[in-house]
């Protein structure tokens, strides 16, 4: 188990790219911390916490509004309270609301900010508090991983809030790599490429889906495993010198 006995939390944590990095986390030995504003599946099916029992895993839930810095202290302080320590944080909450520049109001703008950026900066900073009090293990006093996007390093077609903050995930986590290297505080990101998570609306539009399969090289398109299998790799000591990477898992859409 590449993650036996390591404690971490994901937030986003109920759905989707979020609920299969818990799986995989909790399958690698870790004790998951589940943290989002609602506990149910967007797509279906059973709740992350049950499907980790299920498993014989060890998960826990603390409701969780990213955008609320109270929010995320609390989260922090509660999983230290539990398990003694924060190894890893995955930043993966996030709004998408699929709307061009001329359809974005101010409100839809700052809640996509407040939850895609301002949450991905309050977790880092929370978990660079707490890390930097942990004792070095295996070259790492903690780790942090940012869900990105292909969307942080190419543009969003009518999502421009989206890209914005996505690109803006892309740059935090070079700097906050650059920032506490000397302190074994490890920081990359993941950026999935087309994902299929099982959303409704204008990600899974046929159009959408059609231009999505012809610029991906592979022959299918993403699942969300595929982004948690990285997010894994990227908590583990397989990846101690790495730090500052955005780790494309596309299916060579970004090579091509």
């Amino acid at each position: 188990m590449k993650l036996n006995g390591k404690v971490e939390i994901v937030t986003g944590s109920s759905s989707g790219i979020g609920k299969a990095i818990a799986l995989e986390y909790a399958k690698e030995g870790a004790k998951v911390v589940l943290a989002d504003v609602t506990s149910e599946p967007r797509e279906g099916g059973a709740k992350t916490e049950d499907a980790i029992a299920e498993i014989g895993g060890t998960a826990v839930s603390i409701p969780t509004d990213v955008s609320e810095w109270s929010d995320v202290d609390a989260l922090v302080s509660k999983t230290v309270e539990m398990f003694g320590r924060l190894d890893i944080i995955v930043n993966n909450a996030a709004i998408c609301p699929d709307l061009s520049l001329l359809e974005t109001s101010q409100e839809v703008w700052d809640k996509t900010m407040a939850v895609n950026l301002r949450g991905v900066f309050f977790g880092c900073k929370r978990a660079v508090q707490q890390m930097l009090t942990q004792d070095v293990v295996n070259e790492a006093r903690g780790r942090i991983v940012i869900i990105s996007s292909q969307h942080g390093m190419l543009c969003a077609p009518n999502n421009i809030a989206y890209g914005v903050s996505k690109s803006g995930t892309v740059y935090m986590t070079r700097q906050i790599a650059a920032d506490y290297a000397k302190d074994y505080i490890i920081c990359n990101a993941v950026a999935p490429g087309k994902i299929m998570t099982g959303k409704s609306g204008a990600a899974a539009d046929e159009g959408t889906l059609d231009t999505a399969k012809a610029r991906t090289p592979m022959p299918r398109l993403g699942v969300p495993v595929d982004v948690a299998r990285a997010a894994v790799y990227l908590g583990s000591d397989d990846s101690t010198y790495m730090t500052g990477v955005n780790l494309m898992v596309d299916g060579g859409w970004m090579a091509s």
